[in-house]
């Protein structure tokens, strides 16, 4: 599935800008919370193939550059990779991916909407799709607002694993089906045409990033349920663009309970 998704391409005629490097990277997703600040309108078709508008704010945060547009549909954010661009300029960011609440841990800031793409550069071409330097390799680490975990009673059956356990025998389980319960602490809808949801139930090392499971499904959940999957375990995953995942539980059946 590499290339499947167009997000954060590199632009070799792009020209680094100076950014807000001390408070670290921002994710690529996180959990969605309560927005604030200028929002782009609700209810915004989402362009095809490309957006183009006056820039009326920049904001640096490290690896990109937040742009608001004043575009033919209104106001929009786009995020881009850091570039040097004015206010004024005229843009066309180019293979636009929407994200929906999605945190900036730099800025301390949720965009409702944001657009992550590519700004074309005039008269020129934009360059093979790659990942940009110190982008994360993983989609996205539960989000910011924590999420009680409290007591979460293994799955039952010949398949079951503690999220800690599908981590320990990740070798023997590759390819194999799983059984986990666990809460939710993190769901997002509809990326690359599936759900995708965080599983902790306590168990695990959270400095050593196993007490969390990565899942995707075509089943819906909602951040805080307390369900129990069952899917294939996949080891060293890659959807391109630096998505990558050690271990991954895909095409999960999800029981609410």
């Amino acid at each position: 599935m590499r290339g499947a998704l167009p997000l954060l391409l590199v632009l070799t005629a792009t020209v680094g800008c100076q950014s807000n490097k001390a408070k670290g990277s921002d994710p690529i997703v996180a959990a969605p919370t309560q927005a604030s600040g200028m929002m782009p309108p609700a209810g915004a078709p989402a362009p095809t193939g490309s957006i183009t508008g006056k820039v009326l704010e920049r904001i640096d945060a490290a690896p990109y550059c937040y742009l608001r547009l004043q575009t033919a549909r209104g106001e929009v954010w786009a995020a881009v990779p850091e570039a040097k661009i004015e206010k004024g300029t005229d843009v066309t960011v180019v293979n636009p991916m929407l994200m929906s609440n999605f945190e900036s841990k730099t800025l301390n800031r949720t965009f409702a909407e944001v657009y992550f793409g590519v700004v074309a550069p005039a008269g020129g071409a934009v360059a093979a799709p790659a990942a940009p330097a110190g982008m994360p390799t993983m989609m996205g680490a539960p989000g910011a607002t924590p999420v009680a975990i409290g007591k979460v009673d293994k799955a039952t059956g010949p398949e079951a694993r503690t999220v800690a356990e599908a981590w320990a025998q990740k070798g023997s389980l590759k390819e194999k089906v799983v059984s986990i319960r666990g809460k939710v602490v993190k769901y997002n809808a509809g990326v690359m045409g599936k759900n995708w949801l965080h599983l902790q139930d306590g168990s695990g090392d959270a400095t050593k990033g196993t007490h969390d499971i990565t899942v995707t499904s075509m089943d819906s959940v909602a951040k805080g349920d307390t369900v129990t999957i069952k899917g294939t375990l996949r080891l060293d995953k890659d959807f391109g663009s630096g998505y990558t995942y050690a271990v991954i539980v895909e095409d999960a059946k999800v029981v609410k309970k």
